[in-house]
């Protein structure tokens, strides 16, 4: 859902067989409309592209400064202060 941010019409020209996947996509219940599926997948590219580039900044840190143990528990928080310098992904 978009919320109150302001909503603007995007034309896409599909190839009929995408055409008809995406209607096939709507019609198993998984979404309401086009423009619902589609939003989607726009924030899940938005979502893969955030997280690329926490995983780009760790891999940076990692080749940095001294070796250090990296644990589990290290490379979460390591993830969570990084994630919290980044803009958030638009979307829900």
């Amino acid at each position: 859902m978009t919320g109150d941010l302001p909503v603007e019409t995007l034309s896409v020209a599909l190839p009929e067989s995408l055409k008809s996947f995406v209607q096939e996509r709507i019609a198993d219940g998984g979404y309401g409309s086009v423009s619902d599926y589609v939003r989607e997948l726009i924030q899940a590219d938005q979502k893969r592209r955030h997280n690329e580039r926490i995983d780009e900044l760790l891999i940076e840190g990692i080749k940095s400064g001294r070796p250090i143990e990296a644990t589990r528990d290290y490379w979460d928080e390591k993830q969570r202060k990084l994630a919290a310098r980044l803009p958030k992904p638009n979307g829900p």
